[in-house]
């Protein structure tokens, strides 16, 4: 009984010691591919850009990119967001800066049909009540 105990934690050990030394590679649906990853900054997840610099730091030091990363906003919608932000939460006046920071946001997370994005948000919904 012990000889099969001592046998079987051998093996969970030698099975998790493999799983660990697995290549990245092996798991090609959680890598990007290198067209992807040379255009998306690896700290943040942001598309890369010249203007992409000036969006890191007026974005990021108040909140996670992840915020933009999960919105996809018309130029004018992303704009009703900044005046949200300055009108409740202190956002600073972007001056210069705001047409490069909009012009980015609308290039790279503009509301897209491509099947690798994040879908529009639903408009005009109907919903009905559900009975017990």
């Amino acid at each position: 009984m012990r000889t099969n105990i001592i046998f079987l934690c051998v093996a969970v050990v030698a099975f998790c010691l493999a799983a660990i030394r697995r290549e990245p590679s092996a798991y090609p649906s959680a890598t990007l591919t290198a067209a992807v990853a040379d255009s998306v900054d690896k700290e943040t997840g942001l598309a890369l850009d010249p203007n992409f610099m000036i969006v890191k730091a007026q974005c990021t030091s108040c909140h996670s990119p992840k915020l933009i990363l999960q919105h996809r906003f018309t130029r004018d919608e992303w704009l009703s967001k900044i005046r949200w932000m300055q009108r409740n939460h202190k956002l600073w006046d972007l001056g210069e800066s705001e047409k490069t920071v909009l012009d980015y946001l609308a290039k790279h997370y503009a509301p897209s049909q491509s099947a690798y994005s994040r879908r529009e948000a639903l408009r005009n919904v109907k919903w009905y009540k559900l009975e017990n």
